[in-house]
């Protein structure tokens, strides 16, 4: 039986380095942020690369969400899917989140704003995914009958073996020191967005602490931080200690 493990994150976080890891274990399928094309046609919004994303991807995410909870097509015993929150739009039906494993990635939003506002200077709060985080936690865990893992990117940077093998005994596989390294550069599994957002993951070989810096973000952005700062404290007082 195949074991799908669906982490939910916002933009500018350490989701694609974390696709890396599962996917350098060598048993595990991974899905780059499969609703993609799907909410870019729905929305009209412009993001980088629009229309080649359109193109490339499923537009129907009833396909979508069947094929991310049906058998891998190369035989794989395990998937990794890596979601953003803010493509699951209202109308979307989450049935299907009760048939994979639900984990919530969060992150400092002073620091994801910081990052997003590089490729994408114009910003709200729906962008950056926290509000509907925290609304997608209460619908799993309301659903489950228990609380889904949530892991903080910061804690997680600081100790990521501890991290990875406490979230590979939570979800039920074995942890693999594979996970911890990989090789540089792009990778077929890669979306079609990746040159517009990867190049950091691009240039890594692994988890890396990141120099503590100050984040000083323009004035404009308080209104947007005000807001969404309740749902990250709300999820980061349930994050995975180690």
């Amino acid at each position: 039986m195949t074991r799908h493990v669906a982490m939910w994150s916002g933009p500018r976080n350490i989701s694609t380095a974390m696709m890396r890891a599962w996917e350098n274990r060598g048993d595990c399928e991974v899905f780059d942020e499969p609703f993609y094309a799907h909410y870019l046609a729905h929305t009209g919004l412009d993001h980088p690369g629009r229309d080649e994303v359109i193109a490339a991807g499923e537009t129907d995410w009833r396909r979508v969400a069947e094929r991310l909870t049906g058998s891998p097509a190369h035989g794989a015993a395990l998937t990794y899917q890596k979601h953003m929150t803010h493509h699951m739009l209202p109308h979307m039906g989450r049935e299907w989140l009760a048939n994979v494993t639900n984990v919530f990635l969060i992150r400092d939003p002073r620091r994801v704003l910081a990052s997003y506002i590089r490729s994408r200077p114009n910003v709200t709060a729906a962008d950056i995914g926290f509000l509907q985080q925290q609304d997608l936690y209460q619908h799993v865990r309301a659903a489950t009958g228990h609380a889904p893992l949530v892991l903080d990117a910061g804690e997680f940077l600081r100790a990521p073996e501890a991290q990875l093998r406490a979230l590979c005994d939570a979800v039920g596989v074995p942890f693999t020191p594979r996970m911890l390294r990989w090789a540089p550069g792009p990778r077929a599994s890669d979306g079609v967005w990746a040159p517009h957002w990867y190049s950091q993951v691009y240039r890594s070989t692994g988890f890396e602490v990141p120099a503590e810096e100050e984040i000083e973000l323009p004035a404009t952005l308080a209104g947007i931080l005000q807001e969404v700062t309740p749902a990250f404290e709300a999820l980061y007082a349930r994050r995975l200690r180690t």
